[in-house]
Parts: C-alpha cells; structure tokens; sequence
C-alpha cells in the first residue's frame, strides 16, 4: 500500500500552494474552482498528490507533537536540504529546528513542514 494523498486546509489556497510548488518545487497538477474562487489546488508528488483545500477554520498553530497529523516530511538529499534552507531563508521562512538528518519549517499558515534526508 502506497500514500494516495495528503489534504491540508487553507483559509488562503493560492498563497500556500505557492509556497509548495514555488518554494519547495512541487508541481501544480490541477485546480478545482468554485467559480471565480479557488476551491483546490492539487500538487503532484510522484504518485501522491499534496491537495491544497479552501478552509474557513482557522489554521491549528502544532507545537512539538500534537493530536492528529502534525507534520508534513519531505524525502530530500542531504545537497537538496542545504540548497531549500538557504531559499527558504532568503524567501522569509526561516528555519524553525533542525536535527542530524531534518530540518523543519512553517509553511504560510503555520503548518509544520520537515525536509529530512534521513534514510530508514
């Protein structure tokens, strides 16, 4: 069995997808409309898809470990994981911890985001 996708609400679908596809590289595969607003925003990652999904809640600020998903990891390489701190710190997302293999992120609307070049 294979991850078919990951969802995350976002009160602002385009601004964080854009974080996702123009920071992190992922590719837009389609968008999904609800006239002229943007319902979803769908990022294709291999052979799971990131969807981006209009939300009126709030965002949920996850400190360490919390209930429920709390963090979206990103398989890199240890040269891939150099280059994306430094664009994300040029681009004002600072690096909020990082650990041997991992280093983690904010995303626009405070989801917590890894990129670990950690080989299981």
């Amino acid at each position: 069995m294979i991850l078919h996708h990951v969802a995350l609400g976002a009160q602002n679908v385009e601004l964080v997808a854009d974080f996702y596809s123009g920071m992190l590289g992922i590719p837009e595969d389609r968008r999904h409309m609800d006239g002229d607003l943007v319902r979803s925003i769908w990022l294709r990652m291999g052979s799971t898809m990131l969807m981006i999904e209009r939300s009126v809640e709030p965002p949920r600020h996850v400190e360490g470990i919390g209930s429920g998903p709390f963090l979206l990891a990103l398989a890199v390489t240890a040269e891939e994981r150099a280059t994306l701190e430094a664009r994300l710190t040029a681009g004002g997302f600072p690096i909020e911890s990082r650990s041997e293999f991992t280093s983690y992120i904010r995303d626009p609307e405070q989801n917590r985001v890894a990129f670990s070049c950690y080989s299981f």
